[in-house]
């Protein structure tokens, strides 16, 4: 990594025109599309390491009095990916049951063989690397008979690891990569297709085998369709940050250390070590001049430091759809509702959901993968149309607000069902409506006066209506 500030446009999608990866024609492919990953491999790590607080500010210099050179890494980026991590994969993804199907719930099965396998980390794995990167990938393998789980899920290296897709109709994968060093320092490619595994090395096929999985067992979880990592768009503005903190530390110390003006005055060595250990000096004039030993100084605005740097972090967080959770200063009187819309939570929350869609995506491949291992590990026959995947964001500041809304629904006749879909209070509405279905036909069968929406004593004769 170099002192220079960089910018990056996302990582390329890797396309081959090939529809289906063969013997004959994998080291082609992968010979063709090994540039492209390379290129990709190197800008991820740029995003990684900066992530991690390796930025450019720690390799500046200065020509003018270098030794006062504070390199200071205010490590926003970190900040951004934690955020967006547990904002949306703060509580673990839940599959639920879709609609009311016909005989048994498998669904808690699911579940459970899922908290068994550490899904819920490994979510936040992905999402870690997803933010950083703008894609990351998961491997999905049986495990051996016997097993608790029978399966087995791994969070790639971005680095290392890349899917090829079709550049027809549908762009569907067609192969997964992931590159693994050898004691020899060589580098074995281990490749995937939907019904082979192939270890290449050095342009030749080592190793050939089939599996019965069906579909390629590394699986990309992009974070958009530009694979744009968080904060890969807002890399300049996070290195300005830096500086300037940088350069008013830089300000305060050259204030302190200030050089010494001495005027019509000569002083030797051994008076100014005397003056900078005694912390005064009693000097003549020369020539009838009068004499003067002053400071050369010139202070930082520190105030107007300040309105710089809030102002280029408040854009970072409009930019980047985050909340301002910085906000002492402003008007405490503010209600609930105004606060939430004000301090930019209904922009994370639209981020959150189109993150959420994103993933749906290929948590679908996920599961379909992990179903037909179940189903021949452990006789589970599960379909994925009977799954529906739900995302937990506990936002208690609004609970009250959701609770009302599904009151005053009810109220006005909305089918219960309905109701507790849309007031968003529950991770599985379906199972809700279910467990109270029984609280609603009682509502049903009260007396009009009891029953939602008609809770007003009847008219009576003589009332306006």
């Amino acid at each position: 990594m170099s002192g220079v500030s960089k910018t990056f446009f996302g990582r390329e999608v890797i396309y081959s025109p090939e529809k289906e990866i063969t013997r004959d024609n994998v080291v082609k492919v992968l010979k063709e599309v090994l540039p492209t990953h390379w290129n990709n491999s190197g800008e991820i790590d740029y995003l990684y390491n900066y992530y991690r607080g390796n930025q450019p500010i720690l390799r500046r210099t200065k020509k003018i009095r270098p030794e006062i050179n504070n390199r200071i890494v205010e490590n926003h980026a970190q900040e951004i990916v934690e955020f967006k991590k547990t904002y949306v994969f703060g509580e673990p993804v839940q599959y639920v049951r879709r609609g009311e199907t016909v005989g048994e719930n498998k669904i808690p099965d699911l579940n459970d063989y899922m908290l068994l396998a550490d899904k819920a980390l490994k979510d936040q794995e992905l999402a870690e690397w997803f933010n950083i990167a703008g894609t990351s990938y998961r491997m999905v393998l049986p495990t051996e008979k016997g097993s608790d789980v029978p399966f087995e899920i791994d969070t790639l290296d971005p680095r290392n690891t890349f899917v090829v897709y079709n550049n027809g109709f549908g762009k569907k994968p067609i192969m997964g990569v992931t590159c693994v060093k050898t004691p020899e320092d060589d580098i074995l490619y281990v490749i995937y297709t939907p019904t082979k595994y192939f270890e290449v090395k050095k342009d030749v096929i080592v190793n050939e085998k089939a599996h019965a999985l069906g579909y390629i067992p590394i699986i990309e979880y992009p974070a958009n369709s530009s694979r744009i990592g968080s904060f890969e768009v807002v890399l300049p503005l996070l290195d300005s940050i830096n500086n300037l903190v940088s350069n008013r530390m830089d300000g305060i110390e050259q204030f302190i250390q200030s050089f010494m003006k001495f005027i019509n005055c000569d002083i030797d060595e051994a008076t100014f070590e005397a003056l900078k250990e005694l912390g005064a000096l009693k000097v003549k004039g020369q020539q009838g001049l009068p004499a003067d030993v002053d400071m050369v100084s010139q202070e930082l605005d520190q105030t107007q430091t300040q309105i710089t740097k809030d102002d280029l972090y408040r854009t970072i967080l409009i930019i980047c759809g985050m909340p301002d959770r910085h906000h002492n200063t402003r008007s405490t009187s503010d209600t609930g509702a105004a606060v939430y819309y004000r301090d930019g939570w209904t922009a994370a929350e639209a981020r959150g959901k189109q993150t959420e869609l994103i993933f749906k995506s290929s948590e679908k491949q996920f599961l379909r993968l992990v179903l037909r291992i179940l189903k021949l590990q452990k006789g589970l026959d599960i379909n994925l149309t009977d799954i529906d995947i739900k995302f937990t964001r506990n936002k208690t500041d609004n609970l009250l607000v959701k609770t009302q809304g599904l009151q005053n629904m009810l109220e006005a006749g909305v089918h219960p069902k309905i109701a507790v879909t849309v007031c968003g209070l529950f991770s599985d509405p379906e199972q809700v409506y279910q467990d109270s279905e029984e609280y609603f036909d009682k509502w049903k069968q009260a007396e009009p006066s009891m029953t939602p929406g008609n809770n007003k004593p009847d008219p009576k004769e003589g009332d306006a209506l």
